[in-house]
């Protein structure tokens, strides 16, 4: 099959995917807006009661481990922070219509979710253990979390193909996109942008997707971020936290880890909170 037709499949599969949820959607325009209040938020989930039950539910978890309960959206709303409830909003509607199993053929998808998972609370990590404002934590996470989302349709409508891209990613001891490319013509980071453009996403996080694998070509204004979810994604996959199909990643980028102002020996350090955090955030997959 050719590249063109590779692409053709992917194409139909993305103009074929549902909608966000019109709630999400409106959380996500509220939330953007710099003059937003709780009370705004609140009257739109407030409308949606699997969103609202979405939110009580998170912010009463270990992952924020608040000491009483809480009842009230509102003060749910303005403990979270409507950032994070905008990411909350956003994640929960990519995990509905990507978490299901019919949607994985050569990949495991708790496996898949897994290191998702792990990398967005390592990107997280890294970026609190550097000073990186609290309201802007969440960014990071969300980032981290998506990063893999073009791999799903990878999955679902070439598995036969996916599975020829990780053996051959396996046997020449490669990167899996460098396998993709020789695959399809294309990776898994271009089909993941055209998933976050239709949904639109952000470009925090399109620009995430993107970069991903390199991050040194970047110019914008989310670099941080880029490289912080680039030297992310290489720990969770050297330290086998679940699995997205790639053993044989290239080293983190020198110039995502100097911009940064780490090295690969910080990651080491920070393993323990790593897994710690994980077991907490996964709360996110059952939401």
């Amino acid at each position: 099959m050719s590249s063109e037709a590779h692409l053709q499949k992917i194409e139909k599969y993305i103009n074929t995917m549902p909608a966000l949820p019109v709630t999400v959607t409106k959380v996500v325009e509220i939330a953007n807006n710099p003059a937003t209040s709780p009370v705004d938020l609140n009257q739109v989930i407030s409308l949606d009661p699997v969103l609202m039950a979405k939110v009580l539910k998170l912010i009463n978890s270990a992952y924020y481990g608040v000491q009483t309960k809480v009842n009230s959206l509102v003060r749910a709303i303005i403990m979270l922070g409507i950032n994070t409830v905008k990411n909350l909003a956003l994640s929960s509607a990519v995990i509905d219509t990507f978490g299901r199993k019919t949607q994985f053929r050569a990949l495991d998808p708790q496996a898949f979710w897994r290191h998702s998972l792990g990398v967005g609370v390592t990107a997280k990590l890294i970026a609190r253990k550097r000073g990186i404002d609290s309201s802007k934590l969440e960014e990071y996470f969300i980032a981290g979390l998506l990063h893999g989302i073009g791999k799903i349709p990878l999955n679902n409508v070439l598995s036969d193909q996916y599975v020829e891209a990780m053996s051959i990613a396996d046997r020449q001891k490669i990167p899996l996109c460098a396998a993709e490319r020789k695959v399809f013509g294309f990776d898994h980071t271009f089909v993941g942008v055209r998933i976050g453009e239709a949904w639109k996403l952000g470009n925090a996080i399109l620009d995430t997707i993107k970069y991903q694998v390199r991050p040194s070509e970047y110019q914008g204004q989310y670099a941080d971020i880029v490289n912080t979810t680039h030297v992310a994604i290489y720990f969770v996959t050297i330290a086998e936290i679940g699995f997205s199909g790639d053993r044989y990643p290239e080293r983190a980028n020198d110039h995502a880890l100097n911009a940064l102002g780490i090295d690969e020996t910080y990651l080491d350090d920070i393993e323990d909170e790593v897994e710690a955090a994980i077991q907490k955030a996964e709360v996110f997959l059952r939401l």
